[in-house]
């Protein structure tokens, strides 16, 4: 049976690059959040519902969801982020197990679940094997943003703050790589050392 590894951490962790190192080493990689985010662009599978739902204001000319009005409509209604989530999150699981039996009938040994929000639904545990939490200092998180992004400190700060508190995505783990002050190379160690675990 496949290894099936959940990864996640906060914002500016260094997520991506540990998922790249771990596909480079021949892992399977399920990326909820490009699934997620392709069932919402034009044409995307979630947009007959979400024009349903929410109106045909929320499309965009090109038909795809329009991200900041929903952005807009979900802070004045908080349960509006919840009826998103139940359009989209059962075409996420469909899409997700489709690309699993792929990796499966293709050989994988291991198969890695990009998982943003792993920590804030429950719904992910019972499906894996090992959660593997990518960790560094907020203010870190906030430094790498920033350069990447553009974004200011607070917007960051904000973003960071609506996420799973780090607490709580450590508390989760059972693996964690310290991503703090490390070169791409001591990275890719820890990464190693990570894969080994689970026999990558």
């Amino acid at each position: 049976m496949a290894a099936r590894i959940g990864l996640t951490g906060g914002i500016g962790s260094g997520k991506s690059t540990v998922l790249e190192m771990l596909r480079q080493r021949g892992a399977a990689t399920i990326d909820a959040d490009a699934i997620s985010r392709a069932t919402t662009a034009a044409g995307g599978a979630a947009i007959a519902a979400i024009a349903a739902h929410f109106g045909a204001g929320f499309i965009t000319p090109e038909g795809a969801l329009d991200r900041a009005r929903m952005r807009e409509h979900a802070y004045a209604q908080p349960q509006a982020r919840r009826e998103l989530e139940q359009i989209i999150h059962p075409l996420v699981g469909q899409e997700s197990a489709r690309q699993v039996d792929a990796a499966l009938a293709a050989g994988a040994r291991c198969i890695v679940f990009d998982i943003p929000l792993l920590v804030e639904s429950g719904r992910w545990r019972a499906q894996l094997d090992r959660v593997l939490v990518v960790d560094c200092e907020p203010e870190t998180q906030v430094a790498r943003v920033v350069a990447r992004s553009g974004l200011a400190p607070d917007e960051v700060r904000t973003i960071i703050a609506a996420q799973a508190p780090r607490a709580l995505r450590l508390a989760a783990a059972d693996i964690v790589i310290c991503n703090e002050a490390l070169s791409l190379a001591a990275l890719a160690l820890e990464v190693e050392q990570a894969a080994q675990s689970f026999g990558l």
